[in-house]
């Protein structure tokens, strides 16, 4: 029987690295700030319909939480591209590069081992 079953918790390696956190918490003010004006926009939809006179200064204030919530996406984006400048270089040459490299190792290698075997033969002779 426990050789069949299965354990209730698994843990997983997780595919993508966590965000760094002042992306993170830009990113949930503006999950926020897209909620409020998303529940702004269907109240202002419903009152409308209600043909209620609350429905215009609602319609407004959803109007302005749109500019609110573009700025806010806007922020997730340039708080990711300053921290990824600061703090996110990741330097991977080329694979041209990694070859270029490699030859003039293996070039430098073969100049002193032909160093080394000179001096010895010069003092044979």
């Amino acid at each position: 029987m426990g050789a069949g079953r299965r354990e209730l918790w698994v843990e997983e390696p997780v595919g993508r690295r966590r965000l760094p956190d002042p992306v993170r918490s830009a990113a949930v003010r503006a999950v926020l700030v897209l909620s409020l004006t998303l529940i702004q926009a269907v109240t202002a939809y419903l009152l409308t319909l209600a043909g209620s006179w609350l429905a215009f200064p609602v319609l407004l204030g959803a109007v302005g939480s749109t500019v609110g919530t573009t700025w806010a996406v806007l922020d997730v984006w340039v708080t990711r591209q300053v921290w990824n400048q600061r703090y996110g270089v990741v330097s991977e040459p080329s694979s041209t590069a990694r070859r270029l490299r490699r030859e003039r190792r293996r070039a430098r290698r073969a100049a002193r081992e032909a160093a080394r075997i000179r001096p010895g033969e010069l003092s044979r002779v």
